[in-house]
């Protein structure tokens, strides 16, 4: 086990390359069992995430080699097993994401529920929904398993516009027969990703980038050679480090089109940025004063489905709220566990209202001390890294396991930034 120990108060400064998008990468890597050709995948971070789909990947007979940095070759010619490890399983929420895909090409898939971060009730119903409209099959006594003798194209209606059942009801229904029209979906840079990928491997999607889906079922798809977008969860992050600390980054490798979601909340904040092609500067001496609504009204910063503003950043935009100067509401409402962290800000000086699961308020600037931190998910132990790194004296956080799931090389990018960070072993 490791832990981070992080000296704060000093500005970051530099450049780094954006990472590929982990939410792209996972259902990309699913995807893969959908065809017997061998599919490259380009762009693939480097991080916990990937390396267990990779892993549940082996573990079901596909041969997966790493050709060079962030390329892999995937061929699931000998795809033998249909049932993924309990331990796999338990390790990450997107081992759900082999459902569509093994049920398409096999007729059969089975899983215990999946883990993944302590952030509330995270239900699978809406999967379930898409595959049962499709054909398949679901019993759920102590592990899910899902069967289909056909599947068939169907009109479904999704009851949320849940991100991973999307996935699973597009990469089900690309090998289903007939037409399925998928309406209420999520509609995400990452399944964006993942449509063109299957496209590019012979499917035949239409309406990508919207919530309503149109899909043609084929026979079979081939293989590809596909490159993953920029993750722009990581480069949101790193926004928000460079202006909390009052510092400044160089950002290479952006979807200018995915920050604008982003760039209306940061604004809220003071916080903005120029785009030169896909170069993103964040300058130093960054206004970082909330700026009103109407009326002199406090704002609000909350999330909704894409095109809103993502519900993974809004740990990072609490912590970063409390470096502004004003008042600030942010309304978490997809989890109702996510904002509970905020009680390690507190102790380290924040000043935030916890109103309810969902809702703090956060008033700022805050004069912020080290403390000794705890990561509870990806996002909250990104946004206690920001907080270290702001704040004044020693902290160290444990967990960092958590965070590593979805940020690639962190200690090694932070460390070239200037920032006062080591990655410790514990005995």
């Amino acid at each position: 086990m490791y832990e981070y120990q992080i000296e704060g108060g000093f500005p970051i400064k530099g450049t780094i390359q954006a990472s590929g998008n982990k939410n792209a990468a996972l259902p990309c890597i699913a995807a893969t069992v959908l065809t017997k050709e061998p599919v490259i995948l380009r762009n693939i971070p480097d991080i916990e995430d990937t390396a267990v789909m990779l892993g549940i990947l082996n573990a079901l007979g596909v041969e997966t080699e790493k050709i060079e940095s962030h390329v892999w070759k995937i061929d699931a010619s000998g795809l033998s097993r249909t049932d993924i490890p309990a331990d796999l399983s338990r390790k990450i929420r997107a081992s759900i994401l082999f459902a569509g895909p093994l049920v398409a090409r096999t007729g059969k898939a089975v899983m215990l529920p999946p883990g993944g971060d302590v952030i509330g009730r995270r239900r699978l119903d809406t999967h379930f929904l898409a595959l049962t409209e499709l054909g398949a099959r679901v019993t759920t006594n102590g592990k899910f398993e899902f069967t289909a003798n056909k599947l068939v194209g169907a009109d479904i209606f999704l009851d949320e516009a849940s991100v991973t059942a999307t996935e699973n009801a597009i990469m089900a229904a690309v090998l289903a027969e007939g037409k399925t029209v998928l309406t209420n979906a999520a509609s995400e840079p990452h399944i964006q990703d993942l449509c063109k990928m299957l496209n590019a491997m012979g499917a035949k999607i239409s309406g990508v980038g919207s919530n309503i889906l149109n899909i043609e079922g084929v026979k079979k798809l081939s293989g590809t050679d596909f490159t993953i977008g920029p993750d722009f969860m990581e480069i949101g992050s790193f926004i928000g480090l460079a202006a909390a600390t009052r510092g400044s980054i160089t950002i290479t490798g952006v979807n200018a089109r995915d920050m604008r979601p982003l760039r209306i909340a940061f604004s809220k904040l003071g916080i903005r940025w120029d785009i030169e092609g896909d170069v993103l500067t964040v300058e130093p001496g960054q206004e970082m004063k909330v700026n009103s609504d109407l009326g002199g009204m406090i704002p609000k910063i909350d999330d909704s489905p894409w095109p809103g503003f993502p519900p993974d950043l809004t740990s990072i935009m609490t912590v970063i709220a409390t470096q502004v100067e004003g008042t600030v509401l942010i309304f978490e409402k997809m989890f109702e566990s996510r904002m509970f962290f905020v009680d390690k800000l507190i102790n380290m000086g924040a000043r935030i209202t916890l109103c309810d699961p969902h809702r703090a308020v956060v008033t700022g600037p805050s004069t912020m001390h080290g403390d000794h931190l705890v990561s509870p998910d990806v996002r909250a132990g990104m946004a206690m890294v920001i907080a270290a790194l702001v704040a004044h004296g020693e902290s160290r956080i444990s967990n960092v396991y958590q965070i590593e799931r979805g940020y690639e090389h962190l200690v090694e990018k932070l460390q070239g930034l200037g920032a006062h960070i080591s990655r410790v072993e514990l005995i």
